[in-house]
């Protein structure tokens, strides 16, 4: 197993109210980032890979820990780093 491998499946704590902010900032709906991840994806490997609406709706919420290659799908449906959509290690607590 590679080291990016090991990094891709290492669990991160998304900061939902982040995510659900910059959504908001574009004025899309769940379904509208669900779409846009999608697409990114689509442009970077040739693949339409997304997440499910629940696993959006639960990292949204609370802050659902996933895989950090899940985080990056995200970030890039909103066009950023994952760093800024990740919580700090001290609002984890």
């Amino acid at each position: 197993m590679t080291r990016s491998d090991i990094d891709d499946q290492r669990a991160v704590r998304p900061d939902g109210l982040a995510i659900r902010g910059r959504r908001h900032a574009r004025g899309w709906s769940p379904r509208d980032l669900l779409e846009a991840i999608a697409r990114a994806r689509h442009r970077a490997t040739g693949l339409r890979e997304t997440i499910s609406p629940s696993l959006l709706r639960s990292i949204e919420e609370r802050n659902e820990a996933v895989p950090f290659a899940t985080l990056r799908l995200v970030a890039d449906g909103l066009d950023c780093n994952p760093v800024e959509i990740t919580l700090e290690e001290s609002e984890r607590k």
